[in-house]
């Protein structure tokens, strides 16, 4: 367990941001997530982007994230994801968010703005594909492809370990939009990965399971097509 030392600075901005999170209450927003199966213990229905611009008004800091993490508001939980420093992020505390997500909503937040820049990131995208919940697999996938968007230096070599684990994903159904988009963007990274996808695909278009070839049949479709092989000329 991490101990921290309080910060009577950081204890203040904490209580400044959950006011300010009052002052953006969106009843028609926090109503169409509840209808979308979002439940949160507090959802004020704050949108994306007025988010963003509370974030910048403060610096990164781990306890700051640590303290807005553990009120488990939909708000306070997103604004973690935009606030942690990740050069603090450890295998432990990125296992212990990605398991006790309960929104995809949490999990895309924080694929998009914190878990791609930690040095774990591979290690628990590969990791999280293998695991048992829903949103851990869920998330490792999301990660998986975020990484191949956003990477630029990273080798393609990296993403071919993925090729061992995600086969049986491929099966679930709760899975397969996930699985175009993050798998999809894999095989659009270059030339080879996408030669490899398209190997990898070929054997599961023929696959007992009906999941599992509707998911091959439409990425290798987006795959193989003339904009994606025009892209690699480029």
């Amino acid at each position: 367990m991490e101990f921290i030392m309080d910060d009577s600075k950081i204890e203040n901005q904490f209580k400044t941001i959950l006011k300010q999170l009052n002052q953006t209450k969106n009843g028609v927003v926090a109503d169409s997530l509840t209808a979308r199966g979002f439940k949160y213990k507090m959802n004020l229905g704050s949108n994306i982007v007025t988010l963003r611009g509370l974030a910048k008004q403060y610096d990164r800091n781990h306890l700051l994230a640590l303290k807005l993490w553990n009120k488990q508001w939909r708000e306070t939980m997103i604004l973690a994801t935009m606030l942690e420093e990740p050069s603090t992020l450890t295998e432990q505390q990125m296992d212990y968010w990605a398991k006790s997500f309960e929104t995809t909503e949490i999990a895309e937040q924080a694929v998009i703005n914190l878990f791609p820049e930690s040095k774990f990131a591979y290690i628990k995208a590969l990791e999280w594909c293998r695991g048992k919940k829903f949103l851990v697999k869920y998330t490792g996938l999301l990660l998986m492809g975020r990484l191949a968007m956003v990477d630029k230096k990273g080798l393609d070599e990296m993403f071919e370990p993925f090729l061992e684990v995600i086969a049986p994903l491929m099966r679930d159904p709760q899975l397969s939009n996930v699985m175009v988009r993050s798998f999809g963007q894999v095989g659009r990274r270059s030339k080879q990965l996408n030669d490899m996808a398209l190997e990898f695909l070929s054997v599961l278009r023929v696959d007992e399971n009906k999941e599992a070839q509707a998911v091959a049949e439409e990425l290798i479709t987006e795959l193989s097509s003339e904009w994606v092989q025009e892209s690699f000329k480029e």
